[in-house]
């Protein structure tokens, strides 16, 4: 008999009526009635064919078949108590989870460092993928569960996907050591006629801060477009052209050029970075868990 056919209740009647040896005391262990009791041993001689127990005085005494079956039975029901009582928890010291957490190459410099140092301590076995995903995908690749996490600036998501802000960056310029207009303090006018490495992925169209001069009526001459900061910073160093960029990203990528970081001589709006989730990992402990990771990742890097 397939085991979807049986009641597995039945079971924990069978261990109990084993143990107690009566089934007045196995309806008190399970706070049942007697009846049901009966009903349910009745149902189980069916399932196996045989008696289980008879009656000898006010004892029941189990066959050769119940005797046979009891321990493989405990066990069966001691691995479901378990998986119950572990069922709310993430212990992350055994766990082989393999997570995919979407992040621009923008952030991995700055949030993969901490992770990895505290993930490699608390969860030897577990692996970690830093993928790029399309924004356009986010919402169904969370809700379809390939992604655990995706960490990007303020989206327009739905409701079901849930978010926390994580960090507010500023933006800054960087400009090589030497330049020679530029020393140590940058004006709009100076900044405006200077030649621009604009930083994207995407082939065409302008950076936020060139719609934020757009609003003003103003323009920039974008020199280079490049598809990743690091490059632009190597870029400055070697020329007279200007880089804007976040600044928690511009201190790391320039750390072995040593360009001059300078503010942004224009009105910005911060660079807000959100951490996003699907509500149906929402209370699930190994999301919950690297969530937790992620954050503190944050806190040691800003």
């Amino acid at each position: 008999m397939h085991i979807s056919k049986v009641d597995l209740n039945l079971f924990t009647v069978f261990e109990a009526i084993y143990s107690e040896g009566s089934v007045t005391r196995a309806s008190q262990k399970l706070h049942l009635t007697q009846p049901a009791i009966s009903h349910a041993l009745a149902r189980l001689r069916l399932v196996f064919d045989d008696a289980l127990f008879v009656r000898q005085g006010h004892a029941m005494v189990s066959t050769p078949l119940a005797r046979n079956i009891i321990e493989p039975v405990r066990q069966a029901l001691r691995g479901l108590e378990v998986t119950l009582s572990d069922a709310g928890k993430f212990d992350a010291l055994s766990a082989t989870n393999q997570f995919n957490l979407a992040l621009r190459d923008v952030l991995e410099s700055t949030v993969l460092p901490p992770l990895l140092h505290n993930i490699c301590g608390q969860a030897p076995l577990v692996n970690l993928a830093a993928i790029q995903v399309e924004r356009r995908e986010l919402l169904s690749e969370l809700a379809a569960g390939t992604l655990d996490l995706a960490i990007d600036m303020l989206l327009p998501l739905p409701h079901e996907i849930r978010r926390q802000k994580m960090k507010q960056d500023d933006t800054v310029v960087l400009v090589r050591r030497d330049h020679p207009q530029i020393q140590g303090k940058l004006d709009l006018d100076t900044y405006l006629n200077a030649e621009h490495v604009l930083a994207s992925s995407r082939r065409k169209g302008m950076g936020l801060e060139d719609f934020e001069l757009s609003r003003l009526g103003l323009q920039r001459r974008i020199r280079l477009r490049c598809q990743h900061y690091f490059a632009a910073c190597r870029v400055i160093s070697q020329t007279d052209m200007l880089l804007t960029m976040p600044e928690g990203y511009a201190r790391i990528a320039n750390e072995q050029f040593g360009n001059q970081i300078l503010p942004l001589p224009l009105p910005m709006p911060s660079w807000d970075v959100y951490l996003y989730w699907h509500q149906n990992v929402e209370n699930d402990p190994a999301n919950c868990w690297l969530r937790q990771q992620v954050m503190q990742a944050f806190t040691a890097e800003y």
